[in-house]
């Protein structure tokens, strides 16, 4: 493991850990909007890259931003690990972080100025506190497009807090668990370690890009819902924590009334995901 880091002193209020696993392509963007946001506080964030199994420029990509992190008083440190695994590059990420708060981001999201600051304001109540943003979800090709209308509609994306690519817990909250466990839905396990009271969701947005291509959304939703499943095995008691709103028959034929080609897309994926068993753990978002 390698590290690379800005020369700021002091203590972050909040750590941003930001896994990245072959992300030359957007992790420049992702850092780039974390530099933009609106921050007054007293103590800057760090932000903590973990550049994990890369075999392109992810992390070079990353270390060119620190000099512009170190103009705003930010610290950017670079982590470098050999082994592809999101798990292993968060735990190694917490282990690094020196913030009270911690906000967990995927490289491929893309945050609004507000984003930061509001996320720190919904941790600060006594007691456990997760926190993430309003999501709005985007994606690239027809067929994505057409997906993520509908499922951007779904009672618990549009009224929930899904916390899909953000999620944000403060040190009360963090105690929760020890290290992350292996498992496929890091979002899904830290959700669910959390009551809907102890939830909140804040008005500032972020964007989240989904898979493009029918085959791509397959995989990823097959890979989804075997997340979400395997949590409930290992972790059951997590689930009297769930509080996912009803999708009923009426909302769906309304649904489709209004977007037949959206919602023949979102329940095609769902059909084909559960006619086609998965011969092997994969992921794929997609690019």
């Amino acid at each position: 493991m390698s590290v690379h880091e800005s020369s700021l002193p002091g203590n972050p209020a909040l750590s941003v850990i930001l896994p990245a696993s072959n992300e030359g392509a957007v992790i420049a963007r992702c850092l780039r909007a974390l530099l933009a946001s609106d921050w007054t506080a007293a103590a800057p964030p760090e932000i903590v890259v973990i550049a994990n199994g890369c075999r392109d420029d992810t992390a070079a990509q990353a270390r060119a931003l620190v000099p512009e992190a170190e103009a705003r008083g930010w610290s950017l440190r670079v982590i470098e690990i050999s082994k592809g695994d999101k798990l292993g590059a968060l735990n190694a990420g917490d282990a690094a972080a020196r913030g009270r708060l911690r906000v967990y981001l995927d490289a491929d999201v893309t945050v609004s100025p507000p984003l930061l600051a509001q996320l720190q304001d919904a941790l600060a109540g006594p007691g456990a506190r997760y926190a993430s943003g309003t999501l709005r979800i985007t994606g690239e090709g027809w067929a994505a497009r057409a997906y993520a209308r509908i499922w951007r509609q779904v009672p618990f994306m549009a009224r929930g807090v899904p916390g899909c690519g953000v999620f944000a817990v403060n040190a009360e909250g963090r105690a929760r668990w020890q290290e992350f466990p292996d498992i496929i839905s890091d979002d899904t396990f830290v959700r669910l370690s959390f009551t809907p009271a102890e939830r909140s969701a804040v008005p500032a947005t972020y964007e989240w890009p989904i898979a493009e291509g029918l085959a791509a959304l397959i995989r990823v939703r097959r890979r989804q819902d075997a997340g979400v499943a395997q949590v409930g095995t290992l972790f059951p008691r997590l689930l009297r924590n769930d509080d996912k709103l009803p999708f009923g028959a009426g909302g769906k034929l309304r649904m489709a009334l209004r977007d037949p080609l959206g919602f023949a897309v979102y329940s095609g994926v769902a059909l084909m995901v559960r006619l086609t068993p998965q011969r092997a753990p994969e992921w794929s978002r997609g690019r």
